[in-house]
């Protein structure tokens, strides 16, 4: 408890802007998908598609070794949150981010991509699969602003037909915009 009012304290100050992401219960379940590292093409391909710029917040849910958002913080100056529930993950993707000079804009956290706020986002990429894409779909269209793009590389949102899609490295990357609300 005092770690979390010291860390609380601290982000009140402004002076440890992560701090509540960093004290998150772990999740009690493991992963969905194995990892599989996008590759950086792919990767290149979901920030132009998305139109990142230094005003975004880029979500990566599923973030594996931090890839996406630490090229999103390098490339574009935007802010960046990983998301994954694998511990190893986390700790590889929080190295890369001290690596990468960019733990300033960039924060990795361990969570369930189905549980964790996301809301902040202005910008989310998935390598997931379908069936994760259809299940994390309701959340997204919940918690997102309208507007908030979305890219998934490889899988669709079934019948949630993309705003764009392109082929690079014989994968498909898919683009979509939550809509307004009714």
């Amino acid at each position: 408890m005092q770690r979390r009012q010291f860390l609380a304290g601290l982000g009140a100050l402004g002076l440890a802007p992560w701090a509540h992401a960093q004290d998150q219960a772990a999740p009690t379940r493991g992963p969905d998908v194995i990892y599989v590292p996008t590759p950086n093409e792919v990767v290149d391909t979901m920030l132009k598609m998305a139109a990142v710029t230094k005003a975004d917040t880029v979500y990566d849910l599923g973030c594996g070794d931090g890839r996406i958002v630490i090229a999103a913080a390098q490339k574009y100056g935007a802010r960046g949150v990983g998301i994954d529930i694998d511990p190893e993950r986390v700790a590889e993707a929080t190295a890369n981010v001290r690596k990468g000079n960019v733990a300033d804009r960039v924060k990795i956290v361990r969570g369930d991509l189905f549980e964790t706020d996301i809301s902040e986002a202005t910008v989310v990429t998935l390598y997931l699969l379908t069936d994760l894409n259809l299940k994390l779909r309701p959340k997204l269209m919940r918690d997102l602003k309208p507007g908030t793009r979305v890219v998934s590389h490889a899988f669709n949102m079934g019948d949630w037909k993309p705003e764009r899609q392109a082929t690079v490295q014989s994968t498909t990357v898919y683009l979509w915009r939550i809509p307004p609300r009714s």
